[in-house]
């Protein structure tokens, strides 16, 4: 049996993304079928529709998402028909050498779903991530579906299916932040608010967010920024000293992604302090320091990667931190939108006045 279901696809390389019918498999071995509930509108969806990632199109793009598993495949035991799930794109295989050292949440060899969806004519689809969700229902293999509490919103739950996990990831897994510790933020987007969110669950005692837009800001300040800096207006670098009292911040996230963003970023740490590189930078980006400088600070540069997450130990944890009050995932939905709005929840996201579009079906 086969479903045919509404989806956003992107057809070819910066085209308008379009609201097809598409054909989704009934569940085969290890894979689920999953009702879709709601879907973050993600950067990474547009890298995927301007060619970005690769020229695998047709797309079905959509990835930060919840919704409640229609049926389950032979052999699937982890989840069932009726669970209410977040989709993750780290399903740990736990067979390579990352899994086998304990570390599955460095798995090289996650998995996805083997049947493909299709377009009516046939044509295959390659999901975004290996999810898709920017549809009505998706195919995912089972170990990309995380069972959490009913009770969350699907539309604030989703979120940790991408970004939210990659700024509270980077803040808590990666950074280690831990009671006391300084922290300055570089990038006040969705994943740079949520790595201030996560800096205050860690208990960090200052929190300061750098970004060259007062709105985005105010909105860090309401997530738990202490201290803010306009990086127009003055010398992030020397303006993080001055807060830490001269000497630079324990750990320091730059989720930007740019060169010049690092270069501020690593020198804006204290002496054996960490730098946390959670922006996602393109393939002709050079990054030039001083191997001296390098050696002499001490500490650690590190990047994360889907914030260093295990969604199995990691999206529970988080639900009940959202569901007690502690985690504001709700602030990071800015607006609610129909499955056919998505090409202009894309052209909102260069006017850097929204978090997340949330796609609610």
């Amino acid at each position: 049996m086969t479903h045919q279901v509404r989806a956003v696809v992107a057809r070819g390389k910066g085209a308008p993304v379009s609201l097809e019918t598409i054909i989704v498999p009934d569940p085969g071995p290890g894979e689920a079928l999953v009702k879709i509930e709601a879907c973050g509108v993600c950067h990474t969806d547009l890298h995927y529709r301007e060619g970005g990632i690769n020229d695998d199109f047709p797309f079905l793009l959509g990835h930060e998402a919840a919704g409640v598993v229609e049926s389950v495949g032979e052999g699937v035991t982890d989840v069932a028909p009726g669970d209410f799930v977040i989709l993750n794109w780290r399903a740990v295989c736990g067979q390579c050498r990352a899994c086998l050292r304990g570390r599955p949440w460095y798995c090289f060899n996650t998995h996805n779903a083997k049947q493909k969806m299709t377009l009516t004519d046939g044509t295959e689809l390659s999901p975004a991530l290996g999810i898709g969700a920017f549809a009505e229902k998706t195919l995912v293999a089972a170990g990309q579906c995380t069972k959490v509490d009913r009770s969350a919103s699907a539309a604030a739950a989703g979120l940790l299916g991408c970004g939210v996990m990659a700024g509270i990831g980077a803040a808590i897994n990666t950074g280690n932040v831990g009671r006391g510790d300084t922290v300055a933020v570089i990038g006040c987007g969705g994943v740079g608010d949520a790595a201030i969110a996560g800096s205050n669950l860690a208990g960090a005692a200052r929190i300061i967010a750098v970004d060259i837009d007062d709105r985005k800001l105010e909105t860090a300040q309401k997530l738990g920024a202490t201290h803010t800096v306009n990086s127009r207006e003055s010398d992030p670098v020397e303006a993080i000293r001055e807060l830490t009292g001269g000497f630079g911040a324990d750990v320091v996230i730059e989720a930007v992604g740019r060169p010049e963003t690092y270069r501020q970023a690593f020198y804006a740490r204290d002496l054996a302090g960490t730098v946390v590189l959670v922006g996602v930078p393109t393939p002709e980006m050079k990054l030039e320091l001083p191997l001296l400088d390098v050696f002499g600070r001490g500490g650690a540069l590190k990047s994360s990667w889907y914030g260093d997450c295990l969604p199995s130990r990691d999206f529970p944890m988080l639900i009940d931190l959202y569901l007690q009050g502690r985690l504001d995932l709700d602030a990071f939905v800015t607006e609610t939108i129909a499955l056919d709005e998505v090409e202009k929840a894309f052209e909102r996201m260069h006017d850097g006045d929204v978090l997340r579009s949330v796609v609610v079906l």
